[in-house]
């Protein structure tokens, strides 16, 4: 799932894990329900601009500027087109669009399986259609660094966010075309990255350095990311398993035009757009002890990849399964598959919330793992995650799985989500060096691509092993990580230590949000 309030730069201590979940502590942050006016802001046009007006001025909606509200609406509609198309993926190419009488309508395709073959190998539908979906996750976190450089250099952050949100209203819309598929993947990468590279980016923008409401606006922001991720397969992933494919893309499709309108009609309440010339910001040069820092934050990414390698199977070849294997039957009725990835989000948000308190609680008894620690239990937990898919599969036999089975795999595994990933992140935003800081949200976005490819490139092995060694072989990849931090994990403690007074960077939120999972 989404990120959380708690892997916001510069939430590395049980302090500032608490104060990042503050709008849940006491009154909510929605209690406050009020408009009121401080002050009237000099009106931004809707070109690049210098930032002339003081941040968080203007119209104030719940507390927050009304700004927040804007860019929490737009990205909540971007995530629900996003994890709608994500839930529906796999099942159409498998179901549908690759199989003979449909494939040979696809636009290019022969050349584009030719590519794909080059580099990976011969492969079947399943396994090519399972590749295509690594492909498609993958480049979504990568061309967000190009994104955001389109932002700060060229159009400025509000007409990129244009541009990517029209992109992927144009990429789900030629999905309800069969022949234009791969031109609506290539519009829907293309799309995520400028909106990806520049949406936090104006959440930030809205408040002062020291403004204390910072913090709590990106959990705002990141609830209304959650929100969209866990609704969409309730919606897409209805109507394109129970009424037709082109339904539940279309669907996708009215919801990026739903966030672009609420983009457009909050025009006046964004931050004026600033661009910077390239080189026109000079780098500190590293400190002393900080290329020990940044040793430790390449080996934590060992870890995280081969964890998240098996975790992302929840949206590929998890579905496929799902669909074929396991008993979804209520009664008469049978419950689509994608209304898995609703339960994923919904106990996702659930455990970091958990988390969050648990580490506070810890802190406050001196009894606080380290983060070393904290990822080690979280590969345990992912380990266990599969166990469960793999035994349910063995006890299954040639039936079908009992759905307590996969229940069971997504307790464990989104409990590990906040050990692992937002530990990880946090690592990331307080130890980066202020001379690396864009340089080290590429290399996450770099790591997240490689996970993803080699999520689709594993799908293969699920056409030659049995479903129970399959779910086995992803139990392998956690326990590989867990394995790799008990024969590393003292001297990668003593890499991560903090250096006194060092300044580190502040990343783009960005590169704290979504990385594994949108």
């Amino acid at each position: 799932m989404t990120r959380t309030a708690a892997s916001l730069p510069g939430s590395s201590t049980a302090a500032s894990r608490a104060d990042c979940n503050a709008p849940m502590a006491g009154q909510p942050f929605w209690w406050r329900s009020h408009l009121s006016r401080p002050a009237k802001p000099s009106k931004p046009s809707g070109g690049p601009m210098t930032d002339t007006t003081t941040p968080g001025a203007g119209k104030t909606l719940w507390g927050h500027p009304v700004g927040l509200a804007v860019l929490t609406g737009t990205e909540l509609w971007e995530r629900f087109s996003y994890y709608g198309m994500m839930g529906l993926l796999t099942l159409y190419m498998t179901k549908q669009a690759l199989l003979p009488g449909h494939v040979e309508h696809i636009i290019g395709f022969p050349g584009f399986r030719a590519v794909v073959e080059g580099v990976f190998g011969p492969l079947t539908t399943l396994a090519l259609a399972s590749q295509i979906f690594g492909l498609y996750t993958g480049f979504i976190y990568a061309t967000p660094i190009v994104g955001g450089l389109i932002g700060d250099r060229l159009l400025g952050q509000r007409r990129t966010v244009i541009l990517g949100t029209l992109l992927m209203a144009g990429g789900h819309i030629l999905m309800t075309f069969e022949p234009f598929f791969l031109l609506a993947l290539l519009l829907l990468i293309l799309g995520a990255g400028c909106i990806k590279g520049n949406m936090a980016v104006q959440v930030g923008a809205l408040y002062g350095k020291d403004d204390t409401r910072r913090t709590r606006a990106f959990g705002i922001y990141l609830i209304g990311l959650n929100v969209g991720a866990f609704t969409a397969p309730l919606i897409v992933g209805t109507l394109g398993e129970k009424v037709a494919w082109h339904w539940g893309f279309g669907a996708a499709g009215i919801g990026m035009l739903i966030s672009l309108v609420i983009y457009l009609l909050g025009q006046k309440h964004l931050p004026p757009d600033t661009l910077k010339a390239a080189g026109s910001e000079k780098a500190p040069g590293l400190r002393k002890g900080e290329g020990r820092l940044l040793a430790g934050l390449m080996l934590l990414l060992i870890p995280y990849i081969l964890v998240f390698s098996a975790y992302q199977q929840a949206w590929n070849i998890f579905m496929v399964w799902a669909d074929t294997s396991v008993d979804m039957t209520f009664g008469a009725f049978k419950a689509p598959v994608t209304w898995f990835a609703t339960l994923d989000g919904i106990l996702t948000i659930l455990a970091v919330f958990f988390c969050v308190r648990l580490w506070a609680w810890q802190a406050r008894r001196g009894k606080e793992p380290n983060d070393v620690g904290k990822i080690s239990f979280g590969m345990i937990l992912g380990t266990l995650s599969f166990l469960f898919l793999a035994g349910g599969a063995f006890l299954a036999g040639s039936g079908l799985t009992a759905i307590i089975f996969p229940v069971l795999f997504f307790v464990a595994a989104d409990l590990m989500i906040p050990f692992v990933d937002t530990v990880t992140m946090s690592a990331f935003s307080r130890s980066a060096p202020a001379a690396l800081g864009t340089t080290m949200m590429g290399i996450f976005y770099l790591a997240t691509f490689v996970t993803n490819v080699t999520v689709g490139w594993l799908g293969r092995f699920y056409e030659t092993l049995s479903h129970a060694q399959f779910w086995l072989l992803h139990a392998g990849l956690s326990a590989a990580g867990l394995l790799f931090l008990i024969l590393l994990g003292k001297p990668l403690t003593r890499m991560l230590e903090p250096i006194p007074f060092a300044p580190t960077a502040d990343p783009p939120i960005e590169a704290t949000l979504g990385a594994s999972r949108g």
